[in-house]
């Protein structure tokens, strides 16, 4: 374990290309496929999406990114932890880096979409921990059992 660094990364690279394939092969393993709201690499590189990897060395340790939903508000997207590095706080720095940067560009409010089952419950917890709240449906989505929405003033 090195020092681990968080920086917007332009997803070019192949071992963000392979970390986020891992992501949606393991989202789409725990989802039904019509609750399944994870964005593909092509997804991320929308120009409304702004995305950051943590890296240890050259090893992609974690990532996240938000997406513009309008002039204030955007939803937090994408938030992984190395499967091998889960528990080990690299989610709270880049939670934390992500919320701060997301003041930064001007946005008031940071919403987002997780999932109900249990693998999810560390996440949740995590969010509840940073004062994110329950709240209905954003952007579009539809109420579904296997979604979880949760708000947070910034």
């Amino acid at each position: 374990m090195g020092t681990m660094r968080i920086a917007q990364d332009d997803l070019s690279g192949p071992q963000i290309a392979r970390f986020l394939a891992e992501h949606v092969q393991q989202m789409r393993s725990l989802t039904p496929l019509e609750s399944k709201h994870a964005l593909d690499l092509e997804g991320l590189r929308r120009p409304e999406v702004t995305f950051w990897s943590a890296r240890e060395g050259d090893a992609v340790v974690g990532c996240g990114a938000i997406i513009r939903l309008d002039a204030r508000h955007a939803e937090l997207k994408s938030m992984r932890t190395a499967p091998t590095r889960t528990r080990s706080g690299i989610a709270s720095r880049l939670l934390r880096h992500i919320l701060t940067e997301a003041e930064r560009l001007g946005f008031t409010r940071l919403s987002l979409e997780t999932g109900t089952a249990d693998f999810f419950l560390p996440a949740r917890k995590l969010y509840e921990k940073f004062g994110f709240g329950y709240c209905a449906p954003f952007a579009g989505y539809q109420p579904d059992p296997n979604s979880a929405f949760m708000t947070k003033a910034l």
